[in-house]
């Protein structure tokens, strides 16, 4: 048998399986292509007993070395970087591959050797063998130094405050921006809904307002939050006919934790339903009095649709930017420091990222780092039409071009003058995050108390941000019985990597504003497995609902309706029996199911197909009266046991989500 069959019946990387076999008892070596026959049938045979054997042998030594005498030792500490493959993992832990590898997978993780993982799966591990993860001092002083950095200065230049709209769907943020900037954005976005963080600039007399834009739906929580993390003041859109909603409760929520200034819009004022004074009392009940009614809370009426109240609007966000001037300043001398916003994969540009300036000043040819890490030298940077800029002061919001990797969302990239060795060493490193980002954290992985029943995906999308979203909205998928296991995900169109991935570990491939290169295409079909892409959110995570619903064992209902006394067997044939009794309790139903009792044991069940009383067909005989009945089914009633009357009814489960 080929070594990749067998690979791929037990479902595993044929590289990891031939570094396995040997620690296994098997002398099979590491360039094999070839396994015996009944070799490898012992080993199929054998596999859950050998995995269940390794496993044991890994929690055992993960617990001597916890508890021996050379435990300090055990606990040293191991320095690593944002990322780094499971092989350098091992090397620096001083740990047998094998022994990382099965960790991985008793947490539920396939990872390869060199798969990359992240820091926080790295120290998840690290802790099941008795080693202390760390970031690398490096890392851990750069991050620290760009911390004091964005800190709000005192003192500075003044800088155009940054703006961040928050609330809840389809209050119409975008069509707020729209009106701004008299463009025509949501109507570029699926469904019209922001599915993606976008940040724009507009000069109002004589002043330039930076705004972010931030989707609104419940799956992009992690998304708003790094967009008011990075703002001077929020607007917060209230629609004035839906009034107060979930999203416009945690926006309200963010907006207080970052201690931002904040203006409400009242938008859609132009509905029929239309009821200002009545959200005006609804965010009186957030603690957020309006000024009219004595508070502090400034509300602006808009009508996003037809321009009304836009200009009041923007004076009012100019008079807080006036009021928060101390503090909205920046040093445009010094090297860059923002913050990544969005960032994808282009087929033509590469690794893209949307970078928020937030201090210095950013510059064509710049190196920049993240983390202690080099991420490469810019070189091309837009503004958010698309037009070629030299340089972009603070809070200008700039699309970079030339980075070697993918930065994740919310990562605080700064300008660097040199690079080291080593960085550029972390950088080569990087690249595979360039066309996909999987890097398997074991939070998202059930663990022995999670589920019997998994829905196994593969996800791609088109953004960091969407899929960091995509995966936070899993969490409320929380259940029992069943439950969401993700296989696999990565940024770009869907390829045969991950259709093999899918295959492996018997998941469906979901792709968010993706599709299926031609050749993936081809062998999806070829293999049959299913792929489904989809633009707008809301019906991807409707899917993965649907399936884990049918995945829920139905609910029986049984109702209890009556119980009769068999008093006499009058005929019986092999489909069932005449039966003639009293009814005790209840009442006794036409087509209703049975089942006969005696000394407290169900003998048999069936169902009631014929009913009579005083030798006249009835559709119901209610209690103290006599009846006979034909009762379909095994014929083992006798005079004096108890037929129990019933009904089922069968009902689909529906999936109660986590809040």
């Amino acid at each position: 048998m080929n070594v990749t069959e067998l690979s791929r019946r037990l479902r595993m990387d044929t590289r990891d399986l031939l570094v396995l076999l040997p620690q296994l008892g098997f002398d099979i070596g590491r360039r094999a292509i070839k396994v015996d026959d009944r070799v490898a049938q012992k080993i199929i045979e054998q596999w859950p007993v050998l995995m269940k054997k390794l496993r044991a042998q890994t929690e055992d030594s993960a617990a001597a070395a916890a508890v021996g005498p050379d435990a300090a030792v055990a606990k040293r500490q191991v320095p690593v970087p944002p990322t780094l493959s499971v092989r350098e993992f091992a090397q620096r832990a001083g740990l047998p591959v094998t022994k990382v590898l099965a960790v991985l997978m008793r947490n539920g993780v396939l990872a390869s050797i060199n798969e990359r993982i992240d820091a926080e799966t790295a120290t998840i591990v690290g802790a099941d063998l008795g080693v202390e993860v760390t970031a690398e001092a490096a890392t851990a002083a750069s991050e620290a130094a760009v911390a004091q950095a964005v800190a709000r200065p005192t003192q500075g230049a003044p800088r155009a405050p940054v703006i961040v709209v928050l609330g809840h769907v389809d209050h119409g943020k975008t069509k707020l921006l729209d009106a701004i900037r008299r463009t025509d954005v949501a109507s570029g976005e699926a469904g019209g809904i922001t599915q993606h963080i976008g940040a724009y600039q507009v000069t109002r007399k004589d002043h330039r307002l930076t705004f972010i834009d931030t989707p609104g739906h419940e799956a992009f929580a992690t998304m708003r939050s790094r967009g008011a993390q990075v703002a001077d003041i929020a607007i917060l859109v209230v629609g004035a006919d839906d009034g107060v909603q979930p999203q416009t409760k945690e926006s309200v929520k963010i907006i207080r934790s970052a201690g931002l200034p904040l203006v409400v819009a009242i938008n859609k004022i132009d509905r029929p339903d239309a009821n200002v004074e009545r959200i005006k009392q609804e965010l009186a009940a957030l603690e957020l009095l309006p000024e009219d009614w004595g508070g502090t809370t400034i509300c602006v009426p808009i009508s996003a649709k037809v321009g009304t109240g836009i200009d009041a609007l923007l004076d009012t966000l100019l008079l807080v930017a006036d009021m928060e001037k101390e503090k909205i300043v920046a040093d445009p001398a010094l090297p860059a420091i923002g913050t990544v916003i969005e960032s994808h994969v282009d087929k033509g540009e590469g690794p893209v990222a949307t970078m928020l300036v937030q201090t210095g000043t950013l510059r064509r040819g710049d190196l920049l780092q993240i983390g202690g890490t080099y991420y490469g030298k810019v070189r091309a940077l837009k503004d958010y039409r698309g037009r070629p800029l030299e340089e972009a002061p603070p809070s200008t919001p700039v699309r970079l071009l030339g980075l070697k990797a993918v930065p994740s969302v919310g990562d605080v990239a700064s300008v660097t003058t040199t690079v080291d060795r080593k960085s550029k060493a972390d950088t080569h490193a990087l690249r595979g995050r360039a066309t996909n980002v999987y890097t398997p954290s074991l939070s998202s992985i059930p663990d022995s108390a999670a589920p019997a029943v998994t829905c196994n995906v593969v996800l791609k999308a088109d953004v960091l941000g969407s899929l960091e979203a995509l995966m936070g909205s899993l969490d409320q998928f929380q259940h029992p019985e069943v439950g969401v296991k993700v296989v696999g995900r990565g940024l770009g169109n869907i390829t045969e990597g991950d259709l093999q991935t899918a295959e492996a570990g018997h998941a469906v491939v979901l792709g968010f504003n993706v599709n299926p290169t031609p050749a993936a295409a081809t062998l999806a079909h070829d293999r049959g497995i299913e792929v489904k892409t989809y633009k707008i959110i809301y019906d991807l995570l409707g899917e993965i609902r649907t399936r884990l619903e049918a995945m829920l064992k139905p609910e029986v209902i049984r109702t209890e309706l009556g119980t009769l006394k068999v008093l006499a067997v009058f005929r019986q044939d092999k489909s069932g029996q005449i039966i003639g009794g009293a009814v005790t309790a209840g009442r006794i139903s036409l087509g209703a199911q049975a089942a006969v009792v005696r000394d407290g044991i169900v003998l048999a069940t069936g169902k009631v197909s014929q009913l009579q009383q005083n030798k006249v067909a009835v559709q119901e005989v209610a209690q103290g009266r006599e009846c006979g009945i034909r009762f379909e089914g095994k014929a083992v009633a006798q005079a004096g046991d108890t037929v129990q009357v019933y009904r089922e009814e069968v009902r689909e489960r529906k999936l109660a989500l986590v809040a």
